[in-house]
């Protein structure tokens, strides 16, 4: 029963997390928390529920990013530079998260969660970040429905950009998605399909390299994992078929109330803590 269990969640986390690039752990960690209070499931601690959890991200964005590049929505050259940023940004913020009073910061994170959210709503107003069309990365995309972008950047604006998303990402645990798929969309004007597929090719190699810290540390439980696995592989395919069926304000709505439940979840973390 506890497998069953397990599997569907693996499934419902990646299902959504692939659907609008957040990878899957903003639902994984808080439902393993509550499972290891339950009879029949082991005690877990945060440590234990976040390392078990980047684990399992491994194969929902390798799942992810191998389904999206059939739909040719991943922007791999954006991605790694994103990366440049991000990745160094997320582990000095794993670092600082040790120095930090984090319940105070869980309540101002939140609440700058919910201004994001609301800031999508007013999208259409805002205007993308200039950069020299010379000197910068120019894409263009047609989505499903016919409708064409144009998007760009700079690329030291988008390397020092992700940084500081991979920064406050790291301080929190929260999933680099969780931030960087909206930074995406409202700073440099991605489409929402491109934002999302990108986001799940940059979880791949982050979350490999926090898994090995975890596995080293110990905090993956193993038996759980193997349960959550299948069942992120799975919701990963389920995730990207949705993806490419929805428009993309859709999508933006998606994203939007999944930012209010994460906002609400961090200001109560930070007021209960």
């Amino acid at each position: 029963m506890e497998w069953i269990i397990l599997v569907l969640i693996g499934i419902g986390a990646s299902s959504l997390g692939s659907l609008i690039g957040l990878g899957g752990g903003i639902i994984v960690v808080p439902a393993l928390l509550y499972l290891g209070t339950l009879t029949g499931f082991e005690h877990m601690t945060p440590q234990v529920a976040a390392g078990t959890s980047l684990f399992t991200m491994i194969f929902t964005g390798m799942s992810s990013t191998l389904a999206y590049m059939k739909h040719k929505t991943v922007d791999y050259k954006s991605g790694l530079i994103f990366l440049i940023g991000s990745g160094p940004g997320s582990i000095l913020g794993a670092w600082v998260t040790e120095k930090l009073n984090l319940h105070s910061f869980n309540i101002f994170f939140g609440l700058f969660i919910l201004l994001v959210s609301i800031v999508l709503m007013l999208k259409e107003k805002l205007k993308p970040i200039p950069y020299r069309k010379d000197k910068g990365i120019i894409r263009t995309f047609t989505d499903n429905t016919g409708k064409s972008f144009e998007y760009g950047f700079s690329p030291l604006m988008g390397i020092v950009i992700s940084a500081i998303v991979g920064f406050l990402s790291g301080i929190l645990g929260v999933g680099g998605g969780s931030l960087m798929v909206p930074t995406m969309i409202l700073v440099f004007f991605f489409p929402p399909h491109v934002a999302v597929a990108t986001s799940m090719f940059m979880i791949l190699p982050t979350s490999i390299l926090s898994s090995i810290t975890h596995v080293i540390l110990g905090n993956v439980n193993w038996m759980y994992a193997l349960a959550l696995v299948p069942g992120a592989w799975i919701g990963a395919k389920i995730g990207v078929y949705l993806n490419t069926k929805i428009n993309s304000k859709t999508i933006v709505i998606i994203l939007r109330a999944i930012l209010v439940i994460v906002a609400i979840r961090l200001i109560y973390q930070g007021i209960m803590g």
